[in-house]
């Protein structure tokens, strides 16, 4: 056991589950295809061996971070040979197949973008409400979104083993493309006076929420079709973003009922 900073215990091998440690473990679960998050390199290392990983991490579509040896070794003790790789802990769904499937079956799509959420509570909280709400699938980003590890499934009280999660490279670009195919995209934020009752849900719809820190970046407001926020009658100005979700998510559902 180990005690972190704020003076619980961890249990230091639990937490090593969620990742592979090694240059040539990680090549061979990119061989195997697993699914991985994303890779830490050691900002150091450019030997022949690693530029054979880096070519396999792209071909896979996998982000890789270059990071300072010191990162690792907070990481594992084990001998890392300066590559760890973040396991997944779910596989990811094809965005195109996702949309087919909802029209292919008469049903009007209904997706979430969520844009820089980082914090891993957050995350599963949407994704518990977005699967309880029927919502079709969660679309982030391969880099600046929350690791989706066993603390985001347990946060999402396991909505994450059934919830489609689409994982983009370019999330404005991907939202661009959700356009092409008759989503109407409405970006949730307070920097407007429509409230979310005057949106048309029923249409198929891509949702898309930003960070609490910095909201939606303004490349995708700019290609948003509406702009909705959610009506408040007290003091503090905005609501944590996973309520947020939920209170969005609900006002679609009950729009569709």
């Amino acid at each position: 056991m180990e005690k972190r900073k704020d003076g619980f215990l961890i249990d230091k091998s639990e937490q090593e589950k969620d990742f592979i440690f090694g240059t040539r473990a990680v090549m061979e679960a990119l061989k195997a295809q697993k699914d991985l998050d994303k890779i830490l390199v050691n900002k150091e290392l450019n030997n022949e061996l690693i530029k054979e990983l880096l070519g396999m991490a792209k071909q896979e579509n996998v982000p890789v971070v270059r990071v300072p040896e010191a990162k690792l070794n907070r990481i594992t003790r084990k001998n890392h040979q300066g590559v760890v790789a973040h396991m997944s802990a779910i596989q990811y769904a094809s965005l195109d197949h996702v949309i087919e499937s909802c029209f292919s079956k008469g049903i009007s799509p209904l997706v979430m973008v969520l844009d820089r959420i980082t914090d891993v509570r957050n995350f599963g909280a949407i994704a518990r409400s977005a699967e309880c709400a029927g919502v079709h699938a969660l679309i982030i980003p391969e880099k600046g979104a929350a690791q989706i590890n066993s603390d985001a499934v347990k946060t999402s009280a396991g909505a994450l083993n059934h919830l489609p999660v689409c994982r983009v490279k370019n999330l404005y670009y991907t939202v661009k493309d959700l356009k092409k195919m008759g989503l109407n995209v409405v970006s949730v934020t307070e920097k407007t006076d429509r409230e979310m009752y005057q949106a048309d849900f029923t249409l198929p719809t891509a949702l898309v929420l930003g960070s609490e820190e910095d909201g939606i970046s303004n490349e995708l407001m700019g290609i948003s079709d509406e702009f909705v926020k959610i009506p408040l009658s007290g003091q503090i100005e905005s609501l944590n973003v996973s309520v947020a979700a939920g209170v969005m998510i609900y006002e679609a559902l009950r729009q569709r009922k």
